[in-house]
C-alpha cells in the first residue's frame, strides 16, 4: 500500500534521543571515533517518526537524525487514546507485542518502546518485547507493528462494507 509523503513543516513535532553511541572505524593510522544517534519524532496526535544520524560530533548526529525522522513520519490509527486491535511488530531479531488497554491504564512499555508509543500519541497501550532487547531492533520493530494497524473504517472500505456489517 503507498503511503504519500506527510509534510513535517505542518505538525508541532517533539523529539527524543532513544539512543547514542560511540562507533569506531579502525584504519592504517590509528581509529576513526564517530557518534550514531537514533532519535523518535512525534506531535503526540498520531504522527511518529524514527531517524538515524552519523556525524564527528554528537549534536551534528542528532540533528541528521532529526531530519531523517521527519522525512519517514506515519499515521498511527487510533481509537480514543488506544489502538484498534493487538498488533505484532517484527524487525531483524526484535519482536514486539502492542496490546490496546482500557482508559485510564497508561503506556506500559520497556525503554525505547515507552518513547515510540508516547510520541505518537497512544496513551493507553501495552506492549511486551520478545526476543532482542537492541534498541534500534525494538524501535523498527514498534514502527513496523504501528505501521501494519487499521481502523473498522478502513477494512470496511477495503471489502466495499458498511462498518456496522463488520461489526454486526
Amino acid at each position: 500500500m503507498l503511503r504519500k509523503p506527510i509534510d513535517s513543516r505542518q505538525l508541532d513535532l517533539k523529539e527524543k534521543v532513544v539512543q547514542i553511541r560511540r562507533v569506531t572505524k579502525v584504519v592504517k593510522g590509528g581509529r576513526n571515533f564517530r557518534f550514531a544517534a537514533l532519535v523518535i519524532v512525534g506531535d503526540e496526535n498520531g504522527y511518529v517518526g524514527l531517524g538515524t544520524g552519523k556525524a564527528m560530533e554528537v549534536p551534528d548526529a542528532i540533528k541528521k537524525a532529526i531530519d531523517d525522522a521527519k522525512k519517514n513520519l506515519i499515521n498511527v490509527p487510533m481509537v480514543g487514546t488506544t489502538i484498534p486491535h493487538q498488533v505484532k511488530g517484527h524487525f531483524g531479531a526484535g519482536n514486539i507485542l502492542i496490546m490496546p488497554a482500557q482508559e485510564g491504564t497508561g503506556v506500559i512499555a520497556g525503554g525505547p518502546v515507552r518513547a515510540v508509543l508516547e510520541l505518537a500519541g497512544l496513551k493507553d497501550v501495552r506492549a511486551k518485547s520478545l526476543g532482542s532487547n537492541n534498541a534500534r531492533n525494538m524501535v523498527n520493530a514498534t514502527i513496523e507493528g504501528l505501521k501494519s494497524l487499521r481502523t473498522a473504517e478502513d477494512i470496511a472500505k477495503l471489502r466495499g462494507k458498511k462498518v456496522e456489517d463488520l461489526l454486526g
